[in-house]
Parts: C-alpha cells; structure tokens; sequence
C-alpha cells in the first residue's frame, strides 16, 4: 500500500478492518549509479512546528543538521522559489540575472495580490491568470525600454507563468479559480529534502504497524457498500462495505479509507462505487482540478555547468504571457520546462533535474526516452552556444499522467469550483449516518482544503479520517490529528 507526488503530497497509511486499499506510488526512489533520485515527492514544504512530516522526519532522525535548525524553521519564503544561478536565452546569449530578479520581484508581488480575493465580494477576474495577465499589461504600457528589453522580459514573466503550472499542478494558471486561491496556506521554514529519500519516511511508518497486515500488488476494481456482506471467517457476522479487487479476491469490512488519487476518481467515478457516489459528491470530484507535473533527469559524465550552480533556467525569447504559443506540441513541449536543478553531486554522476507540468508534460510522456534525450540535447547547445556540448548518457522520467492509479499529480481549485467541493470530496458516505454507520471515509490530499497538493495534508487528511474512526469507538480518546 504507497502514495505519495511530486510537491510533497500522500504519504499517509491506513488499515481498517484487515481491508487493504491499493494506491498509486507517487512518491517513488529510483536508482542512479552511486546515488538514488526522487521520481516524485521531493520537499518537505515548509518544515516547520506545524508541519506533520517535518516533525515525523525530525523524529526518526531522517533530515540534516541545517534542515532542523530554528533559523531554517523560522524562514518565511511565501511559496517563492529561488532564482536561477544562470538564465540562458534560447538563442544561445545570457540574460542578466539582475533583470530575472526584476521580473520575479514583479512576479512575485502580483502572484501574492492574487490571493488576497478569498473574501472579496467579487474577484477582479475570474482565474489566476486572467488577473496576472491584466496586471502585467498595465505594467507592460509604462515600460520605456527598447522593444527587444521588453521583449525579453515578457519571457521571463512566462517563465515564471509555467513556474507557477508546475507549484500548482495545472496546465494554464487561466484553468485556477482566482476567489479561492489565496485559501491555500504556506507554513513557514526553508523546503527541504530527505538525504535518504522520502521513503525513508513511510519505510518508518510501516515499521510501526504489525507484521503482514498490508497487501500489496492488490488492484481494486469495486468498492460496494451500502450493502450486507458475509465473511466465511466471520460466521454470523455482516459487513456494509465489501471491496471487490481486479484479480476476484474480495475484502469485505466495516469501513474503508480511501486515499486514491483525484485523478484516478475523475477516471474511474463511473466504474469505482457500487452504488453510484451521491450526486453533489461526484460533481465535487468532476469540478476539481488534477494536473501533471513530470521530472527529467538527465545524467552527465562531467558537469558542463560551473561550480556552486544551484539553479539553470532557459528563457525562450519568443514566449509571452500574453500571447498564445500556436507551435505544435511536437515542436514546443520543451519550451514548458522551468529549468533544471543542479542535484548533488554522486560519486560517478551528475544530474540534472527538470520541471514541466500541463499538456506539454502529457505529451512528454508519449515519446521515446532516445526522443526526449534528443530534443532536451538540442536544447542545451541551443541555450548554452555550444554545439559540441556532450550529450547526457542517460535520462529517467516520471510518466504520472500515464500510471493507471495516478492519473496524474495533484490537485487544485479549479474553474468553477471551490474550497467547498474539497470538503464534500473528504465527506465520509453514507451522508445520512442516522441510518446506517460510517463506511467509506475519504482522505488524501485533495481533502484537505488549506494543504492540498501536499504530503503534509495528504498526513492530516489520513489522522483525521483515523481520529474519526477512533471517536466512533471512544469519543472520550485523545485524537492525533488534534495534536497539529
């Protein structure tokens, strides 16, 4: 039984009534010579007091000596991401880093006004990009520089457009509700990450349960409830819930904690409940977003990027934020990549990590690795001006849009929605429990209303489901997602 994403989400784990529920790994470690490499959840967010994981992590010894300092507790970053160490433009030059923070600090300043609508009477714009756009158009007239400056600087702001696609895990920033946005909360702390791998983590988790009580390698095709099921063990006894799996093996149970993926629901809502989820309920699930978020790695024999380089960003000369990019996907999916983390240093590799979320990472995942090496190749010495510089040896993807339990990698407040549907989403069935008891309770991070798309409130989404089972039995217990 594993979760968990890229920005840091599901790494919550439950049993109930010895039923097992498979879900899809979106936290994944994988292999490199003299080193491993995290395929998906990356950071803590946040590392702080009021962070679940970080105080887990710190718990079991897992994190670094700086990671667990106050002052990196403490730090307030606001969800902004460090600037480059080097900017490339497309056409081989580079660009001021001076003028990249320029545009950040503009950036970042209209990306903050934009979650200030929550409890506005009614929001300037109907999306998040819709309101950058118009923002940057009013700042865009003042301009006096040359029109190749201007130029240049409208795509940096673009850069910082499919920045922001990637935090969010959408396609176009025109797809995320403006009103609720600002609902989503950043905990203070330097991110981080996890020297050993985030799997370190769970690895510690599921020492703490009994052995032989998780299942895996157990698709599930059906959960029935509402029902009356009968257990050969259990003579005498019936169960209202009876979770079917693809391979005819059946489970039935009191209750079951259901953590699957939003975008395993949105593909499998037809299909997945027996009966039908209620209606409010799968429109909830239908109007939330769920996007793709996807990691290149690409390994070098030797480093073409200059000692204490963090950070590589390609700025693509003819994007704009104001302008629809027409190229055909084919052509124009490596435009959508952020840039590259600089990863430390194994003893026999040097990797870079690259970011694209949205359709261009969707299709991504249709081409060949040799496709992917070759277009990404042509990019570098395109960026950098140099034509003979190496190739990687090797590259490593996620594909999260393609794994069938995923369907992709986190969720947002989408068009048309609200922090409202995230509540009907983790509302336990049936509704009506004067009638009949808690059978299908609901938990991952699209549950939880103020830290979706993360791993702590993937956590918080599982205690609470936990605390609502353990209150069923003793409502007088102390419950432990009271303690956060």
């Amino acid at each position: 039984m594993t979760q968990g994403s890229f920005k840091g989400d599901r790494a919550s784990q439950w049993l109930e009534d010895n039923t097992a529920i498979e879900r899809a790994s979106r936290w994944h470690l994988c292999p490199l010579p003299g080193g491993v490499v995290e395929i998906g959840a990356h950071w803590i967010h946040g590392p702080s007091q009021g962070n679940p994981v970080f105080q887990l992590a710190a718990k079991h010894g897992l994190l670094g000596e700086k990671a667990l300092s106050e002052e990196n507790q403490l730090m307030e970053t606001e969800g902004h991401v460090d600037l480059p160490s080097v900017s490339y433009t497309s056409s081989g030059g580079r660009v001021s880093l001076e003028l990249v923070a320029e545009m950040g600090s503009l950036y970042y300043s209209l990306i903050d006004q934009s979650r200030e609508f929550l409890h506005a009477a009614e929001a300037p714009a109907p999306s998040v990009g819709e309101y950058l756009k118009k923002e940057i158009s009013q700042r865009v007239a003042g301009w006096t520089e040359a029109e190749e400056t201007q130029k240049l600087k409208l795509a940096i702001l673009n850069n910082f457009f499919n920045l922001e696609c990637c935090v969010s895990g959408t396609h176009s920033m025109d797809l995320v509700a403006l009103a609720p946005f600002g609902e989503y909360t950043m905990l203070p702390g330097l991110d981080c990450t996890f020297p050993g791998g985030y799997q370190g983590l769970t690895n510690c988790i599921v020492a703490s349960l009994p052995q032989d009580v998780i299942i895996f390698n157990k698709p599930v095709k059906t959960i029935h409830w509402n029902g009356s099921f009968k257990e050969a063990g259990s003579p005498g006894e019936t169960f209202p819930v009876l979770v079917e799996c693809e391979d005819g093996g059946c489970f039935p149970a009191h209750h079951v904690v259901l953590t699957v993926p939003l975008g395993f629901l949105k593909e499998r809502l037809d299909t997945f409940f027996e009966p039908p989820l209620p209606a409010e309920k799968a429109e909830a699930i239908r109007k939330l977003g769920f996007g793709t978020n996807n990691k290149i790695f690409l390994e070098f024999e030797e480093p073409f990027w200059e000692p204490g380089c963090q950070h590589i960003q390609v700025v693509w000369e003819d994007t704009s934020p104001l302008e629809d990019d027409i190229t055909p996907l084919h052509d124009a999916w490596v435009k959508k990549l952020i840039g590259f983390l600089v990863l430390p240093a194994f003893e026999s590799s040097h990797v870079l990590c690259g970011f694209i979320a949205g359709l261009e990472s969707e299709f991504m995942e249709t081409l060949s690795d040799e496709e992917v090496l070759l277009s990404l190749t042509r990019m570098l010495r395109r960026a950098t001006g140099n034509p003979q510089l190496p190739a990687p040896k090797s590259v490593l993807r996620s594909r999260w849009r393609s794994a069938p339990y995923s369907r992709g990698s986190y969720s947002y407040v989408a068009m048309g929605s609200t922090g409202d549907d995230i509540d009907l989403l983790a509302q336990p069935l049936p509704v009506d429990r004067g009638k009949a008891q808690l059978q299908i309770l609901f938990a991952g991070e699209a549950t939880h209303r103020t830290f979706y798309s993360t791993t702590h409130g993937a956590l918080l989404s599982g205690w609470r489901e936990a605390d609502r089972l353990i209150a069923l039995q003793d409502p007088q217990a102390q419950l432990q997602g009271s303690r956060v």
